[in-house]
């Protein structure tokens, strides 16, 4: 099932979050006080408004409530950002991430709601985009433009299944070069062996691909 995913905040990391979800086929809402901005993103996602982010009213009546993530991307307005997280939280919204410029700014993100925090010199636009999307990528890590390791759990779909069953390689272009079970990693993969449940994938791929078999999981 397509995920929803509500952005709100436009500034660099936000825009670049946003054309990589909408690049993945994710359902995303935007918001943000600049129009100019929003008038921009308006034919490229499902849903644009311009609302102030610092009204507990204006967040309420954008429709967080039915999405599936909600990703606050405005680091550097505060009281913005916690009016955002607090509102997300009592609407029932089962993700909430919120971008800070500080670990003592996401200490009070996670304590008034924010499941996750995301560190502007740790996290990039693109590698939250591919964490939110799929609830099992547990990390992602872009070596180059070209080639990418994802951490995943293997969805329900795989599990009992061996990867020559699977044949990620042909139809994804993707490797599995290692499984971790429990705080095992093995580096020699026996294709015979069928998935359990748990256990961690490391698979590598270029690029394209590893959009494509995200996006297939992202379904």
């Amino acid at each position: 099932m397509k995920k929803s995913v509500a952005v709100l905040g436009l500034g660099i990391f936000g825009s670049r979050l946003v054309d990589e979800l909408v690049d993945l086929g994710a359902d995303v809402l935007i918001a943000d006080a600049d129009k100019e901005q929003v008038n921009h993103y308006s034919d490229k996602v499902s849903y644009a408004m311009s609302a102030d982010l610092s009204s507990p009213e204006a967040i309420k009546g954008i429709g967080i409530e039915n999405m599936d993530a909600v990703i606050v991307s405005m680091a550097s307005c505060l009281e913005s950002s916690i009016m955002c997280i607090m509102i997300a939280k009592e609407l029932g919204v089962p993700r909430i991430l919120a971008k800070a410029s500080s670990h003592r700014m996401g200490d009070i993100f996670l304590k008034v709601g924010a499941d996750e925090v995301i560190y502007s010199e740790e996290d990039s636009a693109v590698r939250t985009a591919r964490k939110v999307l799929s609830g099992n990528v547990i990390d992602y890590f872009s070596f180059n433009d070209d080639i990418v390791i994802v951490n995943i759990l293997p969805p329900a779909e795989w599990v009992g299944k061996t990867l020559k069953q699977l044949n990620l390689r042909a139809g994804y272009g993707a490797n599995v070069i290692a499984v971790k079970s429990g705080d095992r990693l093995n580096a020699r993969v026996d294709p015979d062996a069928r998935l359990k449940k748990g256990e961690e994938l490391l698979i590598a791929s270029e690029q394209e691909d590893m959009n494509r078999l995200l996006k297939k999981l992202n379904k």
